[in-house]
């Protein structure tokens, strides 16, 4: 279902969010070594980004590299972290030829050096394009965000620079590490997995979920279709009955 006709192009979710699973599965599948499919992974969100791009969604949001994700082999966790910063370098040129804006939610500063500068050359050279905006989630834990909300919220009341009156849901949204961004409309996971591994907890209250049973490497511009239009197939209620939106 590619055929661009089967969706609306005006109700296309502004903010997608995809939990990019299966690397080191289909590498395995393929014969080849972890690090082999996370490679492969770069070409699905090249593809993935310019479709998003080209259908006018505003915010893509991947999952990258979770703060779980360094309990896994060394030899892995050192190749990504070589991959991060060799991606950022070898598509800078083509973000800023698309209107792409990096922006990086998560504990930037516990990533190594090296990324961290490669991170923050990206974000600095594309923050004034603005035909979407590619947020990277690395180093990445939704309970660790809310975490550090509280500490920075519970620190503003000791030192009583807000009244306890004005916390409230758009305050506490402002104190997450995804403050400007809006929250997604979409949330989509590959590899056959039904569960949201620490993401965007408080952000996806109201978000649709959307499961695909194949690898990440496999998904590109025609998945991505796919689930726009199971999306927009749905009716989002907000804990309202269909009666009242039909009649909104």
């Amino acid at each position: 279902m590619s055929d661009l006709n089967h969706i609306d192009l005006m109700a296309i979710p502004q903010h997608i969010a995809i939990i990019m699973d299966g690397n080191g599965r289909w590498a395995k599948i393929q014969g080849q070594d972890r690090i082999f499919g996370h490679t492969k992974g770069v070409d699905a969100v090249r593809e993935t980004l310019k479709a998003a791009a080209d259908l006018k969604v505003k915010f893509l949001t991947l999952y990258a590299f979770s703060t779980e994700n360094w309990n896994r082999p060394k030899e892995e966790v050192e190749g990504l972290m070589n991959l991060l910063v060799m991606s950022l370098a070898n598509e800078l040129d083509e973000l800023n030829e698309n209107g792409v804006r990096l922006q990086a939610i998560g504990n930037i500063k516990g990533l190594p050096k090296a990324c961290q500068a490669s991170l923050e050359d990206a974000i600095s050279q594309t923050q004034n394009n603005s035909s979407i905006t590619l947020v990277l989630a690395l180093n990445y834990s939704s309970k660790w965000e809310i975490e550090e909300m509280v500490k920075s919220i519970a620190k503003k009341v000791k030192e009583n620079n807000i009244d306890l009156s004005r916390i409230d849901e758009h305050f506490i949204s402002n104190e997450l590490t995804t403050r400007g961004i809006p929250d997604p409309e979409l949330l989509i996971r590959t590899s056959g997995e039904h569960r949201v591994s620490n993401f965007l907890l408080w952000q996806i209250a109201y978000t649709e979920f959307y499961f695909l049973d194949i690898f990440w490497p496999d998904f590109g511009k025609t998945q991505l279709i796919e689930a726009i239009y199971d999306y927009q197939n749905r009716e989002r209620r907000f804990g309202l009955v269909s009666e009242q939106i039909k009649g909104a």
